[in-house]
């Protein structure tokens, strides 16, 4: 992804959620089974169906839960492009935002 397209899909993402996208922030996959169905609904869309990817993986535009979980703290973060290498989203992301698909 060229640096204008990360771009221009960040700015989509940060309109989505700052209309109040409503997304599926729980259930929170408890096992690696509910996660694993997460990521074959999430290979089931099509490559540029952002807002169902959003949807899907309960992006919140600001970190969640008691201990405030955010993109930041999530292994598949990474810092220096602002990108989530879940490569069932494959997204850029902001450090303090999240999704259920969250991980230490």
């Amino acid at each position: 992804m060229s640096n204008d397209d990360h771009g221009a899909t960040l700015d989509a993402i940060t309109r989505l959620l700052a209309s109040g996208l409503e997304t599926q922030v729980e259930p929170f996959p408890p096992t690696e089974k509910e996660f694993a169905e997460i990521l074959r609904e999430l290979r089931g869309l099509a490559p540029d169906d952002l807002k169902s990817k959003l949807i899907i993986s309960g992006f919140k535009d600001h970190p969640h839960g008691p201990d405030n979980a955010s993109c930041a703290d999530c292994i598949y973060f990474l810092a220096n492009r602002k990108w989530c290498d879940l490569p069932e989203l494959a997204v850029p992301v902001e450090p303090d935002w999240y999704c259920r698909l969250w991980r230490v």
